[in-house]
């Protein structure tokens, strides 16, 4: 299984993106972005670990919460930034 690393542009946006999405029975958890991802200041990510992140993401978008980037695990273990 994937893990997905989810980025907002606020607290409020992260906040609400975790739950709606734990409403919908999709687990995922709620952090500060690594600093390293972020190049405009401090921000929050779901991490999410989903066979596919799509439906997620759909959700998220439909709410009019609208991620900053998503990062997803490769098979060596490495992130890689994704389109979304």
């Amino acid at each position: 299984m994937r893990t997905y690393i989810v980025t907002f542009r606020s607290v409020t946006y992260a906040q609400r993106g975790e739950a709606l999405l734990s409403g919908a029975g999709i687990r995922c958890t709620l952090g500060r972005t690594p600093r390293w991802m972020e190049k405009q200041g401090c921000g929050y990510a779901l991490w999410l670990k989903v066979n596919e992140a799509g439906g997620a993401l759909a959700l998220l978008r439909d709410a009019g919460i609208p991620p900053r980037r998503v990062w997803a695990q490769r098979a060596d273990g490495k992130l890689e930034e994704v389109s979304v």
